[in-house]
């Protein structure tokens, strides 16, 4: 495994992010798809997972941007600035963002996978705030009563396929025993 070695090699067999020296494993960053050292960062499985899933982010662990955005590996800087954009409403990450340093190909890398938020754009969240995209499946939390039927979606019922309803931020549509209806977002969670 070349890539695994020049990875430890580059790190000093650390996460490039904490420094952790447990469970690290490769990160390739997108849209890369060149499994080359240049495309991926060595991470511990906490930074792993909350690169994979950023919603999940812990902020105070992320703290450890402050060194790792000096790293003179591009892949290390541009997972350093995506991190920082997520967090940057907690306030201590826009001073980090303020400051880094990347040149034009490795900042037009890192804007690739960042999606400019619109502040009055309507966004649709399950009962644990995860967002949530048409075509997600859901799983219903509570037994509800379909209104104008006689159906009740029971807790545990797996809503596949799921459209969002675009004016309202509260309401997504699904099929149900053949059946389209309107669900409560407050209701469902999203399946993994």
């Amino acid at each position: 495994m070349a890539l695994i070695d020049d990875l430890e090699n580059r790190s000093g067999n650390k996460c490039e992010f904490c420094s952790s020296t447990v469970n690290l494993t490769p990160f390739l960053v997108s849209p890369k798809t060149e499994k080359i050292t240049e495309n991926h960062v060595y991470t511990c499985e906490i930074c792993f997972a909350q690169l994979v899933s950023p919603d999940k982010a812990d902020t105070n662990h992320w703290r450890c941007l402050n060194d790792s955005m000096w790293n003179e590996n591009s892949a290390v800087k541009v997972v350093s600035y995506r991190m920082l954009h997520h967090l940057k409403s907690e306030g201590w990450p826009q001073d980090l963002l303020d400051m880094i340093y990347l040149d034009e190909a490795e900042l037009e890398w890192a804007k690739e996978e960042i999606i400019e938020e619109n502040p009055n754009a309507i966004i649709h969240r399950d009962s644990n705030g995860v967002v949530l995209q048409n075509g997600d499946s859901v799983t219903v939390i509570k037994d509800l009563n379909v209104k104008g039927s006689s159906l009740i979606a029971k807790r545990g019922t797996a809503v596949r396929n799921i459209t969002l309803v675009q004016d309202n931020a509260e309401h997504i549509e699904g099929r149900l025993e053949g059946q389209q209806i309107v669900i409560l977002t407050q209701y469902v969670k999203k399946n993994a």
